[in-house]
């Protein structure tokens, strides 16, 4: 794929702060396991952040990827690194509101070694409320004093109506910011997600031998089940089926680099070929809001989560407007195919302008 580069930005500097979408001054709020540096996580914060037509009113963190307070960390410092500090950074769940990783101990003790744990792989673990030293090196600035899910709550009431929640963690803020205000759901905009498997085609063992595991909602089943059952206005979501089909290329990664700014250079040296980790996970739901029609394809499902504490705790559950469902359930908007060209070349141009 080629790219100019120089075009790009000279089109945006033309066209003004509404070239790249349809709304001025679009609200969100950035849900996110900031796991870094680098990585899905922190570009789709990048991507949101540099978009000219998107307004980003806070970042609320809650453990994933990794422990909320390195994750914590890695956020401040990348808002550092671009001049961006005026943005608050918030702290939320450390835990998920049910789930421990002794619970998930015993089930692989019975059912089989779960494939991914985020901040509890063995591979990766560090006590909770640990920093370690960083690569990208240790933030000057703080988070706010305020808890992300008052926040949440203080900024939809703010704006009704206004504020999109985009939501690429496992929903555990979300959760408690329902459980706390129960019209936190309806004063918002929206909800739009990354989260949930359906039957993602690939030979890539963590989705192949269980389809209908993904991550963000296996990691806090209870909370993706409060949220996804909120009376949101409208919910849209990207599974891991439309996800495995985009890949950050080392080729996408130099086009980046050339650009010479520091965000370039970041992206660049923390970027990691294969297992997984060039998948573009978060980054595709954030730019499908940010311009819909990267989006070819759609459909509507009702999706739950299985919290049985048995081998399939935290699976996505769905099913149709023809299921005849008793169940409490919202409609979501899943995406199903996506303008890879129109993509990339978002991405690219974004994290490669001045």
């Amino acid at each position: 794929m080629r790219f100019n580069f120089a075009r790009a930005v000279t089109l945006v500097l033309l066209a003004g702060p509404l070239a790249w979408g349809q709304h001025p001054s679009r609200k969100v709020i950035i849900d996110e396991d900031c796991s870094g540096p680098g990585g899905t996580n922190m570009q789709a914060v990048l991507l949101l952040i540099r978009s000219p037509q998107v307004e980003v009113l806070g970042i609320t963190v809650a453990t994933g990827d990794q422990w909320r307070d390195e994750e914590t960390a890695h956020v401040l410092r990348l808002l550092e690194i671009i001049g961006r500090t005026d943005i608050p950074v918030m702290m939320g769940a450390a835990f998920p509101l049910v789930h421990t990783r002794e619970g998930m101990l015993l089930r692989e003790g019975l059912y089989g070694k779960v494939p991914y744990a985020g901040a509890w792989d063995s591979r990766k673990w560090h006590e909770p409320f640990v920093v370690p030293p960083l690569p990208e090196g240790q933030p000057s600035t703080k988070p706010s004093q305020e808890d992300a899910a008052h926040f949440l709550i203080r900024m939809v009431h703010r704006y009704p109506h206004e504020v999109t929640l985009y939501e690429g963690a496992p929903m555990t803020n979300l959760a408690t910011a329902i459980s706390i205000d129960p019209h936190f759901a309806e004063s918002a905009q929206e909800l739009v997600f990354m989260g949930g498997s359906l039957n993602p085609q690939t030979d890539d063992p963590e989705f192949a031998n269980n389809p209908r595991r993904e991550f963000n909602f296996w990691f806090d089943p209870e909370a993706a089940q409060i949220v996804l059952r909120a009376p949101w206005r409208k919910i849209t979501g990207v599974t891991t089926d439309l996800s495995i089909k985009t890949k950050l290329t080392p080729a996408m990664v130099k086009q980046i680099e050339a650009s010479g700014t520091p965000l370039g250079h970041y992206i660049a040296r923390y970027f990691v070929s294969g297992d997984g980790n060039d998948y573009m996970w978060d980054e595709l739901a954030a730019a499908a809001w940010i311009d819909p029609s990267i989006i070819t394809k759609r459909q509507i499902q009702y999706m739950g989560v299985n919290i049985d504490h048995g081998a399939g705790y935290g699976d996505t559950l769905t099913w149709t407007a023809k299921d005849d469902l008793k169940l409490t359930t919202q409609p979501v908007e899943i995406q199903v195919d996506f303008d890879a060209v129109k993509f990339y070349e978002m991405f690219i141009s974004r994290m490669s302008a001045p």
